[in-house]
């Protein structure tokens, strides 16, 4: 099959257009600027903004499948008092994204798949509070509203996400590697309330593949795999990084951790498991974390 993967140049996007081409598709990456990590770099690349730019025209013809991996997060969000959080993510998620996807359907796509967050699902109290959640929660309900009988349309709706391409620099990790050293002193270690469900980026590229092939059409999956603390969390990383130890809980706003990127309130736990239609139709790998803790530790030391 011919792929777009929107957002194919970051984490998650990339390790599932790195994961759709292993298994012989033939993958495009769309994104502003080209990959700059070597395998991503080889694939091909369409330039597009799918916020400013207009595909209306035919330019999405001739793909079978879409992946959509770049719905706008708090990153993202500017800080200059231009616009207000509710008018950002108004503009570049609830209106955007469903545009998108309706070219995408006039193009002839017949399969695609919404990455989105959790929070909706595990938080719905925040819908209508919490203006990236709401955010999130609309785009999500307007790209499934647009499946068809020949647009098959599912939204893969993941938690906190870890992962590592080779190449790709990820400055959050890079600096969490120096805090859990030690090497920055003027950040004391020590670990917030709470904790979340955790995911790797490989395993939400397996389930892409097969939500893709037999996901659902209009269906929100709620994916995840381990539910860890934010002290076992810190913990697995700091033992990775060689400086083992066991950390205070505190109330504090964490450096790494910090509550502005808590949506479901600071010191909360979100804590669920996959139920088991949902794991045998996307059937992806578990238990990666880890794994993936000591692989970021190494690059970046």
């Amino acid at each position: 099959m011919k792929v777009l993967v929107v957002g194919g140049s970051g984490l998650i996007g990339g390790d599932a257009a790195l994961y759709l081409h292993s298994q012989g598709h033939n993958v495009t990456i769309m994104a502003r600027k080209k990959p700059v990590a070597p395998s991503l770099a080889a694939l091909d690349f369409l330039a597009g903004d799918y916020i400013h730019d207009d595909f209306s025209q035919g330019q999405l013809q001739g793909f079978d499948w879409l992946v959509f991996s770049a719905a706008a997060d708090i990153r993202n969000l500017p800080y200059d008092g231009s616009v207000t959080a509710e008018d950002f993510y108004r503009a570049a998620n609830d209106e955007a994204v469903p545009r998108f996807f309706k070219w995408s359907r006039d193009a002839g796509i017949q399969s695609a798949v919404y990455i989105g967050t959790f929070y909706p699902q595990v938080a719905p109290e925040k819908i209508g509070e919490c203006p990236y959640v709401t955010s999130r929660h609309h785009t999500d309900e307007r790209v499934r509203a647009l499946s068809t009988d020949s647009f098959r349309v599912c939204s893969l709706n993941a938690p906190f996400v870890l992962g590592y391409i080779e190449g790709l620099e990820v400055p959050h990790l890079a600096a969490m590697v120096q805090y859990v050293k030690g090497n920055i002193p003027e950040l004391p270690l020590f670990s917030p309330r709470g904790g979340t469900n955790h995911i790797s980026s490989k395993a939400i590229a397996v389930a892409v593949l097969n939500a893709l092939k037999r996901g659902e059409s209009g269906k929100a999956y709620l994916i995840g795999d381990e539910n860890i603390s934010w002290k076992e969390y810190l913990e697995m990383w700091c033992a990775a990084a060689g400086n083992p130890c066991e950390l205070e809980v505190k109330d504090d706003d964490h450096p790494m951790l910090p509550n502005a990127i808590m949506f479901a309130g600071a010191g909360v736990t979100v804590s669920y498991e996959i139920d088991d239609n949902t794991q045998s139709v996307l059937d992806y790998p578990r238990q990666q974390i880890r794994t993936l803790i000591s692989e970021v530790v190494a690059a970046n030391s």
